[in-house]
């Protein structure tokens, strides 16, 4: 497997092109910046690039609001769509960051929530207890690690695991993405992860599965029914 032997730049786009902090809406076309700097990152010795979130967002890129749409401080899809052509032209490969235990607020099916409560549809897309009003929307929902700004999502609804699943194909299909480093992986559903596995071996053969991993057995999650690899903390640290 290609990703065996790889050697991995990671980029945070925001962050790599000084975008603002906070979005303010305006269209930029920053990831020309990156785009420039890849005869560079081939040259040290690099053939993958993995990206931290790209999508679009209110602040730092895990508060997603939009799977299928990159982020507005950086650019369009056909924007990314050239940097991609560019990054494989130089033979290497791209791996995005899946954010798929959480949104942002502005995730457009919690918006819907926000809106019209009870009677969204998209009500079991996260784990919601309107008997709870002790918050400030007048309900209670989980958030990532008590972070109310990252909306926990109901991976155990098939409807949006298919969702997931489909943006992963768009990713695949629209930007030609290799791989897929699973943000927070220590705590996502790990009937999703096979599913995730399944889905994208037999879409495309060699893809790969690298999970966020801080502590503990990572041999529960890194075996060949769910991810490829993990993120080794503890070596880290210790080193």
């Amino acid at each position: 497997m290609w990703f065996e032997k790889s050697v991995v730049y990671h980029i945070y786009p925001f962050g790599f092109v000084n975008c603002l902090y906070k979005n303010d809406g305006v269209l930029k076309h920053n990831l020309k910046l990156i785009e420039d700097r890849i005869g560079h990152i081939k040259e040290l010795g690099c053939d993958t690039i993995y990206f931290s979130p790209v999508f679009s967002s209110d602040y730092h890129g895990y508060d997603t609001k939009d799977y299928k749409l990159i982020d507005n401080r950086l650019g369009t899809n056909q924007d990314f769509k050239q940097l991609s052509k560019t990054i494989h032209d130089n033979n290497m490969k791209i791996v995005f960051d899946g954010v798929f235990n959480h949104v942002g607020r502005g995730f457009w099916a919690f918006i819907d929530v926000l809106e019209n409560r009870e009677n969204s549809r998209y009500v079991n897309w996260f784990n919601i207890d309107f008997t709870n009003r002790n918050h400030r929307d007048g309900f209670y929902y989980e958030g990532w690690e008590g972070h109310d700004e990252l909306v926990k999502l109901n991976l155990k609804n098939p409807e949006v695991v298919n969702h997931l699943l489909e943006c992963v194909k768009f990713w695949i299909d629209e930007f030609g993405i290799d791989g897929i480093r699973l943000d927070v992986a220590y705590m996502v559903d790990e009937d999703f992860m096979r599913k995730l596995n399944s889905f994208t071996k037999s879409y495309k053969e060699e893809f790969f599965l690298v999970g966020e991993m801080l502590h503990g057995d990572y041999k529960r999650i890194m075996n060949p029914l769910m991810l490829d690899s993990v993120t080794n903390y503890t070596m880290y640290k210790s080193t």
